[in-house]
């Protein structure tokens, strides 16, 4: 799902910004996650402050029953459906991430997530901790594709358990996860139980993705390649059985543009006043004894 978004210019829930590759997220007048890039760009050092709260607010199991019986879960309908939910809910915060411009709220089209790296959600998931970039792993659980604002809560947590029950009947809704460039990682906006209950259940979540939009200037810029790739092998393809080759040449070509389009652009995020200065001090105030290593 599109959206086209007015206001406001600045968020609640925002990125700020320092020298030294220093980054909080804030919600409101709150840092609820501290981040710092590792000079390789290997991946960066986090610390959570426990004071994320969801800007959306808390999905009913009626709602969850009566969006699967007007479609069947995962379709394409079940899907737009969510997205509408989300995307008019995230509109009316006033602590969520939207700002003036256009954004996607839809699955991951970059296949951004790893199979092999949803169970360690639920073993590692530290309030002070490290993610690790390009799956160089560093150690290998830090090698991990989402990163919730809040601890998870215990899969036997009474929420938890009324999440798995739906997960079950197959009617668990998504979680709400948002794409951060600076993080190189989306994070959890809504879903924290949600997402415990599908691993708990041995299963892997539904995650729509809320990223800033590309402009048309960069799709085309992106585009250009693909584009000639398509002409010049349409051009090659005749015989008898050149319609179909087209065909499936068209689809492939489709599922690249569709990708292209719905790449996250660039995060926006705002200084960080006072410089590194004031972010050291709200990081010693706020995650006393938080000192990472990001030199090496």
């Amino acid at each position: 799902m599109l959206m086209r978004v007015e206001g406001p210019v600045k968020p609640g829930l925002r990125m700020e910004s320092a020298d030294g590759r220093r980054l909080v997220l804030m919600q409101g007048g709150v840092p609820v996650l501290f981040a710092r890039q590792r000079v390789t760009w290997y991946g960066l050092h986090y610390a959570r402050t426990g004071r994320y709260v969801s800007p959306l607010a808390p999905l009913r199991a009626e709602l969850a029953r009566t969006v699967a019986e007007f479609a069947e879960p995962g379709s394409e309908e079940w899907t737009e459906r969510w997205a509408a939910h989300g995307g008019a809910g995230l509109r009316a915060a006033g602590d969520g991430p939207l700002h003036e411009g256009e954004w996607h709220l839809a699955p991951d089209a970059d296949r951004w997530f790893v199979d092999g790296n949803w169970p360690k959600l639920l073993a590692h998931d530290p309030d002070r901790g490290h993610l690790t970039w390009f799956g160089y792993g560093d150690p290998d659980e830090d090698a991990r594709d989402l990163l919730p604002l809040r601890a998870l809560s215990q899969p036997e947590a009474p929420r938890v358990k009324a999440y798995r029950r739906q997960y079950r009947e197959g009617v668990l809704p998504p979680v709400f996860a948002w794409w951060i460039s600076g993080l190189n990682s989306p994070v959890v906006l809504d879903g924290h139980d949600r997402l415990t209950a599908a691993l708990a259940e041995g299963g892997r979540p539904r995650v729509l993705l809320l990223s800033r939009a590309m402009d048309a200037a960069r799709i085309a810029l992106w585009a250009e390649r693909p584009v000639a790739e398509y002409e010049g092998r349409v051009a090659a393809l005749d015989g008898p059985l050149g319609p179909n080759r087209v065909a499936h040449v068209s689809r492939q070509f489709a599922n690249t543009l569709r990708a292209i389009i719905q790449a996250p652009a660039v995060t926006r995020a705002w200084p960080f006043p006072g410089g590194p200065a004031a972010w050291d001090a709200a990081v010693a105030a706020h995650v006393p004894g938080w000192a990472p290593d990001a030199d090496r």
